[in-house]
């Protein structure tokens, strides 16, 4: 038996209390005063309250600040803060939401606005003098509906050598945000901007945000643009770097300029720029997969919201067009060359991007799942997992191999923002790249202000500032900022399932099909590609009264009674909103087929939402 290290905790150094939501017990006495109040965070032991209010607070979330822990007590003491409003309201919901995953998102303050310009704004000549004029150029922006913050945009023209010119143009925030002043600090703390369904909780002011750094259509603004010579081959014969003035000529959806490629009667100036482009992209995509960059995958839904009601009524997968790759490849080239150019000037206070490889032991459950059909996966470097999953494929089967991408993606490190000085392995697993950096959002991304004033300093266009090449506090800044990230994701994900929970509360039961992604000892975990849903299907065997269970860890394999559940397998399963715990409401999968007697559910009645036909998946 393999012995495990093991310690014991011999002192509390700080407590890491902060005030929790959640609601009081809904078993509690009228007459008393002492309460029991469950927090949200299940991780978080429920604690002892006084109040007189506590009829009034029964169904409301609530915040509670624990005081402390009498060495006697089941239960930490505290005492309630504030009331956020009805459980399972949107407002509510969200507002709790983002407290439990430490988003700021209180106004701005006096002290912050206070550093924003005066309107109305315009380019004054001592920018022009500083700075390169590209007005002329015939640039445009491609981004997803609806975006006000556009952070970048793109022109591509030909040269008389034949050459190609290519510039990513981004906004210039840091013009704007100067170091140390409230508004600077404000971003650094946020560090992101966090996207959630039907909300956006902006990093600067909206004044910057969607109006002055926003490189909208037919309007001058400032950029910090990145100028490629390339040839016809996208091979860089030159690279330079300038704060410049543009005026975007076009500011479109992916799909408007899909169309715009793709229309062969359009030969206008935009469209050309577009389709130089994509075509150049096409080529740096296939160089950087032919080093061993990773196209992974993750299913993401897009909420079609009632714009009265603000609820979800309907939703759909998001569909990539080459739009999208277009985009992604020019930003990952500017980021790149950008990541070389501050490590050349700064090599001990750098702020860039590592994307660390996984250990060999997170491999195991997608070489499992590979071998489950016959297939091999070879871990051993980016370039043999790449080349794996492109071969990897089941006659029959065309979506297993979206799904084996999907299990590669789990298998991930989290890629970090770190201090050059502080660390020695740069590499980048995901991209195959040896350095790279944040510059393309500094919209949205405090890291992108950082790299742009270290890029203006390093071309001769900003000066520099004792904490910029300080690495110790660089690198206590990239804590924060990967500290941030990690709990927008989480912020996002919980507000993409409060959505999915209203979407299939009004719709009561749904019946699906799905695919098996994991295999637990009582359960099957099952992925519905129509709505990027992952639930699990429980066989409840507590009382030794269930089905029959027999769990092969080796496969892995569950035996439901006589039938044998692997991962890949096809189910059809019901999906409804259990929300008897109104706190904790959860989606609940039940089997429909196979069917299983004393297990699978017979076919219900469902509404309209099911007679709907199926998006291609």
């Amino acid at each position: 038996m393999m012995q495990m290290p093991t310690g014991k905790v011999v002192a509390i150094i700080k407590r890491n209390w902060r005030p929790f939501c959640g609601m009081l017990n809904s078993s509690l006495i009228k007459e008393s005063t002492r309460h029991l109040f469950t927090p949200a965070d299940r991780r978080v032991p429920r604690i002892r309250i006084e109040t007189r209010q506590a009829a009034a607070l029964l169904s409301q979330r609530i915040m509670v600040a624990i005081d402390g822990w009498p060495r006697h007590s089941r239960y930490p003491h505290g005492h309630f803060v504030r009331s956020l409003g009805a459980a399972g309201d949107k407002e509510t919901e969200t507002e709790v939401l983002l407290l439990e995953h430490d988003v700021p998102h209180q106004d701005f303050s006096q002290a912050v606005l206070s550093f924003l310009p005066k309107m109305p704004w315009s380019i004054t000549p001592e920018d022009m003098a500083v700075r390169e004029d590209l007005r002329a150029l015939t640039v445009c922006s491609v981004d997803p509906p609806g975006c006000t913050d556009i952070d970048d945009a793109l022109h591509c023209k030909t040269l008389e050598n034949g050459n190609f010119e290519v510039g990513v143009h981004i906004a210039d925030v840091s013009h704007f945000i100067r170091p140390g002043n409230a508004l600077d600090l404000e971003a650094a703390n946020r560090g992101t901007t966090v996207y959630l369904c039907g909300r956006r909780i902006d990093m600067v002011p909206e004044l910057l945000s969607s109006n002055l750094c926003s490189l909208r259509s037919n309007v001058e603004r400032l950029a910090f643009s990145s100028i490629w010579e390339m040839d016809d081959k996208a091979n860089i014969v030159k690279t330079r770097f300038t704060k410049s003035v543009i005026n975007s000529k076009a500011s479109l959806t992916y799909a408007e300029a899909q169309l715009r490629i793709d229309d062969t009667n359009m030969n206008d100036d935009i469209t050309n720029s577009l389709r130089g482009l994509n075509k150049l992209a096409k080529i740096l995509k296939r160089r950087r997969i032919e080093k061993g960059a990773l196209t992974l995958s993750s299913l993401e839904v897009r909420f079609h919201i009632d714009s009265e009601t603000h609820d979800p009524i309907d939703l759909q997968t998001k569909e990539l067009m080459e739009t999208n790759s277009m985009v992604e490849e020019f930003m990952l080239l500017a980021n790149i060359s950008v990541a070389q150019k501050i490590y050349d000037e700064f090599s001990e206070c750098a702020l860039l991007r590592k994307h660390p490889a996984p250990p060999p032991s997170n491999y195991d459950i997608l070489n499992k799942a590979a071998q489950s059909k016959g297939l091999a996966i070879h871990t051993d470097s980016a370039k043999a997992l790449a080349d794996s999953l492109d071969m990897a494929k089941v006659d029959g089967f065309p979506y297993f191999n979206t799904l084996l991408r999907i299990l590669a993606t789990r298998c991930m490190m989290q890629a970090v923002y770190f201090c050059s000085g502080m660390d020695s392995n740069f590499h980048h697993y995901g991209l195959a790249s040896p350095i790279y950096t944040h510059f393309t959002s500094p919209i949205r991304r405090y890291s992108d202000i950082m790299v742009h004033r270290m890029l203006a300093v390093s071309i001769g266009a900003d000066c520099t500032y004792p904490d910029l090449t300080d690495k110790h506090k660089q690198s206590a800044l990239c804590n924060n900022l990967n500290y941030r990230h990690k709990m927008s994701q989480y912020a996002q994900r919980a507000s993409v399932a409060f959505h999915t929970q209203l979407f299939f509360k009004s719709r009561g039961i749904v019946n699906e099909e799905g695919f098996i992604l994991f295999v637990r000892k009582n359960a099957i975990i099952v992925l519905i590609p129509k709505f990027g849903l992952e639930g699990t299907v429980f066989f409840d065997n507590k009382d030794k009264t269930g089905p029959k269970l027999v769990f092969d860890e080796e496969g892995p394999s569950l035996m439901v009674e006589q039938h044998i559940f692997k991962i890949f397998d096809k189910v059809k399963v019901t999906i409804s909103l259990d929300d008897s715990n109104v706190q904790h409401q959860k989606i609940r999968m039940s089997l429909v087929e196979p069917e299983i007697p004393g297990v699978s559910v017979p076919v219900p009645e469902v509404g309209p939402m099911a007679k709907k036909p199926k998006l291609d998946v």
